[in-house]
């Protein structure tokens, strides 16, 4: 059994400044042939689930592509597309013949001249294998469902929970269906419903937390395979953007299309009821004193992981006006606030002008006289047994706040962040981060209250205007009734 296996991932905002490069990849993560640590991230799950399988199976051979994820940004440049991709061919072609190939895709990669990314991408490694060969891939739910995917892969699998914390497990999945289908024990048949949809699926909090106990069992099923909920992305202007059910069964395309649509439309039942509450910047800030600390306040829209900056100073201008203390802001990216903040070095007092620099959106730059507490190279956080880059990090302190400064885009996802830079996250009255849910695991079980808030910026958060161009199809909450449009 010969297994080719890579990964190539981003999620692309196409409203976001914040362009896509190579060097995106290479500051975030990047790993070629046989150098990928031992801890999975998020999308090359897939390599670690073969490589735990191979060692334990000498009859498989095993040949590792490169590996490599940007951060969530804006359009990727075309050049480092094609090369990044094209890089991963000519492995794969090295590696010829092969029985299976095990893919750590996204889902929402959008590049110049190159909508679905990832059908591409498929479409050129089923030439490569030919028609017998098994190619199956780990996606987020968090993408697009495109006709060219499914016709080129023969298993994609979603994450289920939202946080992510299945990856692995879902990769484990993959392979296991995967070995299945190239021994002839299955033949994997893909059907899709189209829910004509798009929201935000937190799988924390109910109906969504049900319905994913009830496709687990679903799987439990002949001839269910796997069943996978396709979130969408919400800021990603392409034709096939909104919620889809994907289901997988063994040989039973009838029957795998009525329960994909079945479950599509208990999803669209769940329309606009599946988001905790969202309070206003005011409205927020007014439960602190009512609150026992700490309290995690979440900056839902400045989320990294949506593809926007994270130096987003809307939520710290309020908290500063009203003179609250006892906060830890984790975290701002600002490259030239840490790197001034190095020049000064460790326990210098500053003047600084730190966050608001991307775009004016966000709110402006904050503007103080600050104490350089701490600096830190390459400080990084967990994630579900995967460490995060955060890049190079300064900690500052002014009028009774901390911010951590960091220098590589990342959404918050643990309280490892704060202890990355010295601070005890329990020590605070208030806890400030940027993040839409993929924090809950992490912080629920610290946190007194989780308050999520809405300032207004500087994500495409409105499905009803935000400026699609390439959604042609209606979807609610576009179209309130769009089963009724033909």
């Amino acid at each position: 059994m010969r297994i080719f296996t890579a990964s190539l991932a981003t999620e692309t905002n196409t409203f976001s400044p914040m362009y896509t490069d190579l060097q995106s990849f290479y500051q975030c993560f990047y790993a070629a042939p046989g150098e990928h640590p031992a801890t999975p991230t998020l999308c090359s799950a897939p390599l670690i689930a073969c490589r735990n399988y191979a060692a334990s199976h000498p009859e498989v051979c095993l040949i590792e592509g490169t590996c490599t994820w940007a951060e969530p940004g804006g359009l990727l440049n075309r050049a480092a597309y094609e090369h990044l991709r094209d890089e991963i061919l000519t492995q794969l072609r090295a590696a010829l013949p092969v029985d299976l190939v095990m893919l750590g895709l996204h889902g929402a990669m959008v590049a110049q001249g190159y909508d679905d990314c990832e059908g591409d991408l498929l479409q050129r490694v089923r030439q490569l294998v030919g028609p017998n060969a098994i190619i199956g891939t780990t996606l987020d739910p968090h993408s697009h469902l495109t006709a060219l995917r499914q016709q080129q892969a023969d298993l994609l699998i979603a994450f289920k929970e939202f946080p992510h914390l299945d990856f692995m497990q879902r990769a484990e999945e993959l392979l296991q269906l995967s070995l299945r289908a190239a021994r002839r024990e299955i033949q994997p048949v893909m059907s899709s419903f189209d829910c004509r949809m798009i929201d935000v699926f937190p799988t924390s909090n109910e109906p969504m937390k049900s319905f994913i106990s009830k496709l687990k069992q679903l799987e439990q099923q002949a001839p269910v395979l796997s069943v996978s909920v396709i979130h969408g992305f919400m800021a990603g202007d392409v034709a096939d953007m909104g919620s889809k059910i994907l289901v997988i069964t063994d040989n039973a395309a009838a029957q795998g299309a009525q329960l994909a649509e079945q479950l599509g439309q208990e999803l669209f039942s769940f329309r606009g009821r599946t988001l905790p509450q969202f309070y206003s910047i005011a409205q927020a800030l007014d439960q602190l004193e009512l609150t026992q600390a700490p309290v995690v306040l979440a900056d839902v829209w400045d989320n990294p992981g949506g593809g926007v900056a994270g130096d987003g100073t809307l939520i710290l201008h309020e908290l500063i006006r009203r003179q609250q203390r006892g906060v830890a802001v984790g975290t701002l990216w600002d490259p030239m606030a840490v790197r001034l903040c190095q020049a000064a070095g460790e326990g210098a007092e500053i003047e600084l002008r730190f966050g608001g620099k991307s775009g004016a959106s966000a709110g402006a730059p904050v503007d103080k006289k600050v104490t350089v507490r701490r600096l830190q190279a390459n400080a990084e956080q967990n994630f579900a047994g995967s460490r995060v880059p955060m890049g190079d990090c300064a900690l500052i302190h002014f009028d009774g706040i901390d911010v951590i400064l960091n220098s590589n885009r990342c959404q918050s996802f643990d309280p490892s962040l704060f202890c990355a830079l010295g601070l005890k996250p329990a020590d605070y009255q208030v806890l400030l981060i940027k993040s839409t849910n993929h924090f809950y695991q992490g912080f629920v079980g610290l946190a007194e209250r989780i308050i999520y808030v809405d300032a207004g910026a500087p994500y495409p958060s409105n499905p009803r205007t935000n400026a699609y161009q390439k959604l042609q199809r209606p979807i609610w909450p576009r179209v309130e009734a769009p089963f009724d449009v033909s």
